[in-house]
């Protein structure tokens, strides 16, 4: 549960402010914060003391490193992380649901169902870990969050976010007694073998209430763990044979996560069909908790000034009409980025779950049943629970591809059927593939991994990336049309930009491997498709970064031109435009003001201009740069968001306003909305455009307004959670998509 800040806690750290504490223990302290867009996350410090120690901080910069590779399937998204900074901090979503031991303490003993479901997705988890040579080394209850779409597993190594008696005090996160395997207790080298060991643990307390070996003092624990039996009393006696073998004193006993995911659960229905009521009520009331949580702090010692540090951002002025939106709103946008699927699950037909003491409040009773709750029923065609992409992190989203949308994640890729929202294939992806599948929007192209492996190795000796097309009724992908990878440009890490007319363009890095990405050389290369040939290659200019961040931010082929958002080690954003036939850089401008975060949006051009918003509305000729024409003259002082183009109509939101309509030639508006809802309207979310209707996005009440192209007036309000549209017009679809679900609304 949350807790007021300290009296010395800062406002804000980076770029986000702090609401509340979550925990504090002997390594740092973790927070609730808010990002600016106003999605709501857990930001984990570094106390002050220890910051200036280089291990503490390798420590602190391998646990982002680690929650990364999870990724937000699995894990809590990471969204942005600062090791080098004075007070080192990395900020990730918010979890909603309680930790595994909390879970089972609530509900009592999980059913067998429930065990076997959590198990399989927990086999998900570490085999993505993995897959990238990481292990956990501390798997354990407490370090498993319960939410309604499947656990996810935190901490790798700093403090736990709910509270002391939680922290390995020593400062090192070697492992739990109670939940080590036996070659971890004795100081052996910890393989992925220990985490399917401690996993067996875990699973026996979700059935039991206890760990395998009991409890007690950490030596009475050790060596139980080395030479006792496990004690699998209470355990289902199904499960008993498949955890048993998972706790063999032998590593080479043990099965792979593969092979124990197969052995738990099909993988068939939701993941919250399978949990106790009272475990999806705590889910509820931890999603409401957020909503209802007012930002308080403890005063000061009598000895003390009650001063607050400064914090590394700039103190806030004066709010503005959105700011003012966004505080009153503040409970609803808190959770739209974290939470939105808790709520379409949970039903809005089902009590709102009350504070966690007082009047009005009971505790759900302990029990293994499960019975389903009615579904929340919006304005829309239809909606589903899907793991979908981290809305601050995503690029293009999701891809139109013939009758589907394809939603990316860190994860994995789903196609999904556009008019009935029903999935229709989905593969896995590896850590941070999102820039590795593209549309050209009708087919599906991705990058494939092959490895080369020596009989009975565990790593293999060598990997090898080719671009494949993916067969849109299976997801899987067809014959290697190019390499990625050779001699030349060994392609460790690569970026799918775009795939037009047979051919792809890719970011491709070559040289030997680096800590960080940008230390890398990459190159931008357009490969044939027909023959797998390499049309053209053109170096980066190269300046090493202790960084991982992309380079590119978006990109698009119009014309002859392939046009991209790069970002550069210092956070701005420059925009380059290549020539199609030789991949050398047409023209390079810089995007002045324009904020990494918010431009990731799909590029907006025809065959003469770009245009671009986050100020005022510009066009950029694609022949050499120069700006054709702007707003700044006709709407002076006015901001817009991300314009949108149809039928020769340029559409962008006017902050403060609503929908503008401008002509292409030289932007003189065409007409402004009327709509007195239009002032709500979040400018930085981009708009749809129909055929009778636009749809833009409402910060107040979480609406999407379709607003008359005729009338210029609002006439209809479709509630929704989503925060990016798309259109998808062989379907007449406007897609609605969030980090948890989809949904679909009629595009008219």
């Amino acid at each position: 549960m949350p807790f007021p800040l300290a009296h010395d806690d800062p406002p804000g750290l980076g770029p986000y402010r702090l609401l509340a504490r979550l925990g504090s223990g002997g390594m740092g302290t973790v927070y609730l914060a808010r990002s600016p867009g106003g999605r709501t996350l857990a930001l984990k410090t570094m106390h002050a003391r220890i910051a200036a120690t280089t291990e503490f901080r390798t420590r602190f910069r391998l646990e982002a490193d680690a929650a990364r590779v999870i990724g937000g399937r699995y894990g809590a998204q990471v969204v942005e992380a600062d090791p080098l900074a004075a007070t080192p901090w990395m900020a990730t979503e918010y979890v909603l649901g309680p930790p595994l031991d909390d879970a089972v303490e609530l509900a009592g003993p999980l059913p067998e169902a429930s065990v076997r479901a959590l198990g399989a997705a927990l086999c998900g988890a570490l085999g993505q870990l993995h897959h990238s040579d990481v292990v956990h080394r501390d798997l354990k209850p407490s370090n498993i969050m319960v939410t309604a779409h499947g656990p996810k597993v935190i901490d790798f190594g700093i403090a736990r976010a709910l509270g002391d008696d939680r922290l390995t005090h020593t400062g090192a996160a070697v492992g739990t007694p109670a939940f080590m395997s036996p070659e971890q207790a004795t100081g052996q080298e910890h393989t992925p073998a220990g985490d399917v060991f401690a996993l067996a643990g875990v699973l026996v307390f979700a059935a039991t209430g206890r760990g395998p070996f009991g409890d007690g003092q950490p030596a009475d624990l050790l060596y139980r763990v080395r030479y006792s039996e496990p004690d699998l009393t209470g355990t289902p006696a199904a499960l008993v044979p498949v955890l048993s073998r998972a706790l063999a004193k032998d590593p080479a006993e043990r099965p792979s996560t593969a092979e124990l995911a197969a052995q738990l659960h099909d993988g068939g229905g939701e993941f919250a069909d399978h949990l106790p009521d009272a475990v999806l009520a705590e889910i509820g009331r931890r999603a409401s908790e957020v909503w209802q949580l007012v930002p308080q702090r403890l005063p000061a010692p009598p000895d003390q000034p009650a001063t607050v540090p400064s914090a590394d951002v700039p103190a806030a002025g004066g709010l503005s009409r959105r700011g003012l939106l966004m505080a009153g709103a503040g409970s609803v946008l808190g959770v739209a980025g974290a939470g939105a699927g808790v709520w379409a699950w949970l039903g809005r037909d089902q009590p709102t779950p009350g504070p966690a003491t007082g009047p009005g409040y009971t505790k759900p009773k302990p029990g293994p049943s499960v019975s389903a709750l009615k579904k929340k029923k919006l304005d829309s065609v239809w909606q589903k629970q899907i793991s979908g992409p981290d809305e601050d992190q995503n690029p293009e989203v999701p891809l139109v591809a013939g009758d589907q949308i394809v939603m990316v994640s860190d994860a994995e890729a789903r196609g999904v059927d556009a008019k009935s929202g029903e999935s229709r294939w989905t593969f896995s992806l590896s850590f941070d593939e999102r820039w590795q599948v593209a549309s050209d929007g009708a087919r599906v192209y991705r990058i494939t991994r092959e490895e080369e492996r020596e009989k009975g190795g565990m790593f293999p000796k060598s990997v090898s990336w080719f671009l494949a097309r993916v067969d849109l009724a299976t997801g899987k992908a067809g014959k290697n049309l190019a390499p990625v990878s050779d001699d030349q440009h060994n392609g460790l890490d690569s970026r799918l930009l775009a795939v037009v007319d047979d051919t792809a363009y890719l970011a491709i890095s070559h040289g030997k491997a680096k800590k960080y990405e940008r230390q890398l050389p990459w190159s931008v290369v357009a490969l044939d498709l027909t023959n797998g040939s390499r049309k053209w290659t053109d170096p980066l200019p190269f300046q090493a970064a202790e960084s991982d961040e992309n380079h590119f931010l978006s990109a698009r082929v119009v014309g002859n031109r392939l046009v991209l958002l790069q970002q550069m080690n210092d956070g701005t954003v420059r925009i380059v435009a290549r020539d199609l036939r030789t991949g050398k850089v047409a023209w390079d401008k810089p995007w002045k003001g324009a904020d990494r975060r918010y431009v990731r949006d799909p590029l907006t051009a025809d065959d003469q201009h770009l245009y671009l918003g986050h100020g005022p509305l510009r066009a950029l000729r694609l022949s050499d740069g120069g700006q054709a024409w702007d707003t700044s003259g006709t709407r002076p002082g006015k901001t817009y968001g991300p314009p949108v183009l149809k039928d020769g109509v340029l559409y962008a939101v006017e902050e403060d306003l609503g929908l503008v309509a401008f002509g292409t030639g030289g932007g003189k508006p065409r007409w402004t909305e009327k709509s007195w809802e239009g002032k709500s309207a979040d400018h930085l979310v981009r708009p749809v455009i129909g055929s009778e209707y636009a749809y833009s996005y409402s910060i107040t009440g979480t609406f999407l307004r379709a607003v008359g192209l005729t009338s210029h007036t609002t006439e209809q309000l479709y509630k929704t959670s989503g925060k990016k549209f798309t259109a998808h017009e062989k379907s007449r679809t406007v897609i609605a998509s969030g980090p948890d679900f989809l949904a679909g609304f009629p595009l008219r």
